[in-house]
């Protein structure tokens, strides 16, 4: 394998891209920030659900991987001789050492703890001692492999429930591991819904490696009243869903919901006032977990 490594400015990053990648037969192409970790440096993402502060990096590092030397050398000549890339540079071409990609995957996925006695685990990794309760998840399409504070804040909430969560609906299910830990925990019955067919697929392969039984499919599927109603989205959606999701909480049941900044809570609860009394019931790395309950009826 071959690594040619070239730095443009942003005006040329798309369309050298889709020169290496369509007509010079790279096999992949990545891009990274060439004043990374100098003083020149520009963050080129803001906070979730806020614009780009820029359209790219002032100027880019792109690499790009060949099966042979030739097909790199091709790759740089002809790019290099074109009157409308004037600004790009050549920085390397070497060959790239051989590596166990699988291997080198899953060492960045290691085991995330919930609680002390709660994991989350990789199928190649063996439970940490003391684990008593844990979900089986490698990562995949779907969102939600435990890693993310919101989805911690959730299975740390389904964790600290008395014994018996009752019918659940996790709405929005991702991989489905917040159906999983419901399960996990005694939950009566679960369903699972997700408006992209596959992280119903995702949830439903899931809960088979867990050995745990839930219904999964499209939002339709949800139906009646719930002990525990489960939503990690955005706060976007979220505020759209305020009438239906609280519709679906059973008296004396719980809604919650995460994939809310911090700052946005007071707009979650003005979204929900008119049906439920939300409030912030954890917060990490600065997002907030939502809960409220529904009074019994009288």
């Amino acid at each position: 394998m071959i690594e040619l490594v070239l730095r443009a400015p942003q005006a040329l990053v798309e369309p050298v891209s889709d020169a290496l990648m369509g007509e010079l037969d790279a096999l992949s192409v990545s891009v990274q920030d060439a004043d990374a970790g100098v003083a020149g440096e520009n963050a080129l993402f803001g906070e979730p659900g806020m614009p780009a502060p820029a359209p790219g990096w002032e100027r880019s590092t792109l690499t790009a991987l060949f099966e042979t030397e030739a097909a790199a050398e091709r790759a740089a000549t002809l790019l290099l001789a074109q009157a409308w890339a004037r600004g790009l540079h050549l920085q390397s071409l070497q060959v790239v050492a051989e590596q166990d990609w699988v291997r080198l995957t899953q060492s960045q996925f290691a085991p995330v703890e919930i609680t002390p006695e709660f994991w989350v685990v990789p199928s190649w990794h063996e439970p940490p001692p003391g684990a008593r309760q844990v979900i089986r998840l490698d990562p995949g399409l779907a969102f939600g492999t435990g890693t993310h504070p919101t989805t911690r804040m959730c299975l740390r909430w389904l964790a600290g429930r008395p014994a018996g969560l009752g019918r659940v609906l996790d709405y929005g299910c991702g991989s489905g591991i917040l159906a999983i830990g419901a399960a996990k925990f005694g939950a009566a019955h679960i369903d699972a819904v997700d408006i992209d067919p596959a992280a119903v697929q995702s949830t439903l392969d899931n809960a088979a490696r867990n050995g745990v039984a839930l219904r999964a499919g499209l939002p339709e599927k949800a139906q009646g009243e719930y002990e525990v109603v489960l939503a990690n989205i955005l706060a976007t959606p979220l505020k759209l869903l305020a009438p239906l999701l609280a519709a679906h909480v059973a008296p004396g049941g719980w809604l919650v919901l995460a994939g809310i900044l911090e700052r946005q809570a007071e707009e979650l609860m003005a979204a929900y006032a008119a049906w439920l009394p939300l409030a912030v019931a954890d917060a990490q790395e600065g997002w907030a977990l939502m809960c409220a309950q529904r009074p019994e009826t009288a």
